[in-house]
């Protein structure tokens, strides 16, 4: 099977799928002519989408960053949350330190977020 190798590419294909869509439902045959070519088309776009706009891992300062608007957070509150000094929260947000181990532990604990990403791994 070939791949996209180009934006001109990608735009038409991207486009193709978008009118393909509302010709294939969960009821349209797995041999359906539209269904056939939606799937290959879909799993070409997905393959060029993957390689050349792939978005990678957030930071931890961008999922605390996240977690803290999902709650409704400020950095004061956090650092009540979290009972350490807003200082120190500001001083990890805006990468000039890292946090220890307590409170690393704290973060994933209480924002519930994945130890992997508290501890860059």
């Amino acid at each position: 099977m070939t791949k996209i190798e180009n934006e001109i590419q990608y735009a038409w294909a991207e486009q193709r799928v978008e009118e393909l869509l509302p010709l294939v439902n969960d009821n349209t045959p797995t041999d359906d002519p539209n269904y056939i070519e939606l799937v290959l088309l879909s799993n070409l776009v997905a393959d060029y989408s993957e390689e050349h706009y792939a978005v990678g891992e957030p930071t931890l300062v961008e999922v605390i960053k996240l977690r803290m608007y999902e709650m409704g957070l400020t950095q004061a509150g956090l650092a009540k949350l979290l009972n350490i000094s807003a200082s120190r929260i500001s001083e990890i947000l805006s990468c000039k330190s890292e946090p220890t181990l307590n409170i690393a532990r704290a973060i994933s604990k209480t924002l519930n977020i994945s130890p992997n990403i508290v501890l860059g791994v």
